[in-house]
């Protein structure tokens, strides 16, 4: 209980410091409406050909986005002197992992709340499934973590802004492109038994991160 108690803590931290000035979840919609728009009027999706391409578009936004408010959620904590408070604490590395890692994921949900309505009405597409929003939750479990890990990697070095991304998107291709197939099967019509394959690497790769985040965190966060 004392663990959880720590890590909601570091949620509630986070979620009330962005609440005050809301710069990450306003750039983070901002970024991805726009990338939609662009997207659905440069391309001119209609019937089966917005089917076979909404995964990549939808996918693709929402991990620049998401980048985008990974990149700022560890650098505002090494700006304000937070990271050196938490490192200070008597709190367990792995309780500071896990409550940046659910204030990022919240803030990639919210995005996402907002976004799939959007992209469903320009796209026709039913993304409002709960097939769909269980892959869509699962493949952002994934990307949170490990954009979390390499941003507390990436935030003490000069170029984190360019870093980050080079770092993080080639290790969450995996998730990415297993979370676009997967979608695509079920717009398509299929089952989640249908994308098992898909689904369980999904999970996996959740399981996988998740374990080696806990792991490796703390050096991390030190060095």
């Amino acid at each position: 209980m004392d663990f959880l108690d720590k890590t909601w803590a570091i949620v509630v931290k986070d979620v009330a410091a962005e609440w005050h000035t809301r710069e990450m979840i306003s750039a983070m919609l901002v970024f991805a409406v726009l990338a939609l728009l662009v997207f659905s009027f440069a391309l001119d999706l209609r019937g089966a050909t917005a089917r076979a391409a909404a995964p990549g578009v939808l996918w693709a936004t929402v991990a620049f986005a998401g980048t985008l408010g990974l990149s700022r959620s560890l650098v505002r904590e090494q700006q304000t002197g937070c990271i050196d408070g938490l490192l200070l604490a008597p709190v367990d590395r792995t309780a500071i992992f896990f409550g940046k890692a659910l204030g990022n994921l919240f803030f990639m949900l919210i995005v996402e709340v907002i976004l799939l309505p959007l992209f469903a009405g320009l796209f026709n597409v039913p993304l409002l499934r709960p097939e769909v929003l269980l892959v869509t939750m699962l493949g952002t479990v994934g990307y949170a973590a490990v954009g979390t890990l390499l941003a507390a990697m990436a935030v003490n070095t000069r170029a984190r802004e360019v870093l980050l991304p080079v770092l993080l998107l080639p290790l969450a291709f995996p998730v990415l492109i297993a979370a676009v197939q997967t979608t695509g099967a079920l717009l398509e019509g299929g089952t989640l038994t249908e994308a098992g394959g898909w689904l369980r690497l999904i999970v996996v790769y959740d399981l996988v991160i998740l374990a080696v985040a806990t792991l490796t965190f703390g050096y991390v966060l030190e060095e």
